[in-house]
């Protein structure tokens, strides 16, 4: 081999034995504080849109542009964290990061009307965006890898408890304040995460000493317009009827070839904003696939369970709120448990079971209906939290074992938007099947709804006679009572089809076990396949 050759090795050696001079564990409590308010503010504004939309005087539909807006910055910043941590250093970058989360923050809550909000609303999301994949690469670079279970437990309470708790919070704090203190709330968080980042976050040799790269602005811009035009698809997608809209189609089209470009440019690029040669690591390519499925399980039930406890049993904010909070207990206590249990067992059988508690939870939320008690939806909803939590802790560490530190930035970040993107592909694909769903069990229930049905018409008749009890005649009361049953059948047809939704997600999760099989052990030491295929 070569003496190049020989002190590439060296250096590799160097950065892979470096640790932080300060306690590992106040480098986790820096960036997670950052990361537990990003997180959280991304879920905290869903309660409050109705609030802000009269607020503001705009429409519901206006409304949505402050979270779509939030999510495409957001999305956009993910996979180019690592670039720019490369360029200006990661601590300079983390710093600017919760600055600018911070500054716009206090944008959100000053402003006056919807377009400032929006504008404000780009800022927190490209602020926040780098946030997660920094925070992930820290906690691996900073542990040694016995440790990495431990550390991923502490990085997991962030991502996944915040989702849980933020509507919740954000219907207390809209309800007892204002809209406003939602977004104000991040400045003394926000200060005290900057306060420590500067004090415990350092930057590793590579990022100290490493070459200036150049500006790849033609694989940003393919990466903002892909990204932009499939976030609007999909959370405008069932609004607009799909591909029955001309312009869903032409953004389809015009995400998909952005898409390629982006592809093709990064491949042939000599700094590529994303480097995608992390995905040539078995282990890391299909840990990827494994989380953008697990962003599917868990947005789809974080998102589907309060709107069925609000729409479906009458639910207020808060105890929506209270009814899946147990979900984030769930998720904390398998933090523990799976941080304990992850040095001596195989990561893949602990991923696996994580795997089953949760698909087996989610089969147990599929048997709501409309006389359920809150506790038959604490109890599943917490098993899904445990079983959430099981999953998360060593999937990453199987994904990020096997990179050399110096790919742990860039591949957080890929790893981070193919979990948010399989998200929001979740969300829309079961919006769409929720309100298909709705009509066809409608149709199927209505087909059974007639004269000759003698349930339905001893229901009619005692409903009319209640009517006229009331005041009204004959005539009018028998209409009431036939809207009444009519009201009751769409309910109940909501009612299923958020029963397939959730019974969807468990097979899901079920057929999700035997990926676990194609991962690798996660060996210290090991090498990647970018470093085999150097060599």
């Amino acid at each position: 081999m070569s003496t190049t050759g020989n002190s590439a090795q060296t250096y590799d050696a160097a950065h892979n034995d470096w640790r932080p001079t300060v306690n590992p564990w106040m480098v986790a409590l820096s960036v997670m504080l950052a990361t537990f308010m990003v997180v959280l503010d991304s879920s905290i504004a869903n309660v409050a849109l109705p609030h802000i939309a009269g607020s503001l005087s705009a429409s519901t539909d206006e409304s949505t542009w402050v979270l779509t807006s939030y999510l495409v910055s957001n999305g956009i910043m993910l996979p180019a964290s690592g670039w720019l941590a490369r360029r200006i250093g990661r601590k300079r970058l983390l710093m600017l990061s919760i600055l600018g989360f911070t500054g716009a923050s206090i944008l959100c809550g000053m402003s006056l009307n919807m377009p400032m909000l929006i504008v404000a609303r780009v800022l927190q999301g490209a602020g926040g965006g780098g946030l997660q994949p920094l925070a992930q690469s820290i906690l691996l670079e900073s542990f040694p890898p016995e440790k990495h279970g431990k550390a991923m437990a502490a990085y997991g309470v962030g991502i996944v408890v915040a989702p849980v708790i933020g509507p919740t919070l954000g219907g207390w704090i809209t309800d007892s304040y204002t809209w406003r203190w939602i977004f104000y709330i991040n400045l003394p968080v926000g200060l005290l995460a900057l306060f420590m980042t500067s004090l415990y976050i350092e930057d590793p040799p590579y990022l100290r000493h490493g070459r200036p790269t150049d500006v790849d602005g033609i694989g940003f811009a393919f990466m903002a317009v892909w990204l932009g035009t499939l976030q609007l698809v999909l959370d405008k997608g069932q609004e607009a009827d799909w591909f029955g809209s001309t312009w869903i189609s032409w953004l389809t089209a015009i995400s998909t070839a952005a898409f390629l470009a982006f592809i093709a440019r990064e491949l042939l690029c000599r700094d590529p904003i994303v480097q995608l040669h992390a995905l040539l690591d078995r282990n890391f390519r299909t840990g990827t696939l494994i989380t953008g499925l697990f962003g599917v399980l868990l947005y789809g039930v974080t998102a589907f369970l309060p709107l069925f406890l609000q729409t479906i049993l009458g639910y207020s904010a808060m105890d929506s709120g209270l009814a899946v909070s147990p979900r984030g207990l769930g998720s904390m206590l398998a933090m523990v448990v799976v941080g304990m249990l992850i040095n001596r067992f195989d990561s893949r059988l602990l991923l696996a079971v994580g795997m089953a508690i949760f698909s087996v939870s989610t089969f147990e939320l599929s048997h709501i209906n409309l006389g359920i008690a809150m506790r038959d939806v604490v109890w599943p909803n917490f098993w899904n939290g445990f079983g959430g939590g099981f999953v998360f802790v060593p999937l990453t560490t199987l994904a990020m074992g096997r990179l050399r530190k110096q790919e742990m930035g860039n591949a957080a970040g890929i790893y981070n938007l193919v979990r948010n993107i399989g998200g929001s592909i979740g969300i829309a694909a079961l919006t769409a099947s929720q309100v298909r769903g709705s009509q066809i069990h409608q149709s199927y229930l209505g087909a059974h709804l007639n004269a000759g049905n003698p349930v339905a018409a001893g229901a009619l008749q005692e409903l009319g006679s209640r009517f006229q009890t009331g005041g009204a005649n004959a005539v009018l009361s028998h209409r009431e009572a036939l809207g009444a049953v009519y009201r009751s059948l769409q309910q109940q047809a909501a009612v299923l089809a958020y029963a397939d939704n959730f019974r969807f997600l468990g097979y899901l999760a079920l057929g999700s076990i035997p990926l676990a099989l194609l991962l690798k052990r996660a060996e210290p030491g090991s090498k990647s396949s970018h470093e085999v295929a150097a060599e």
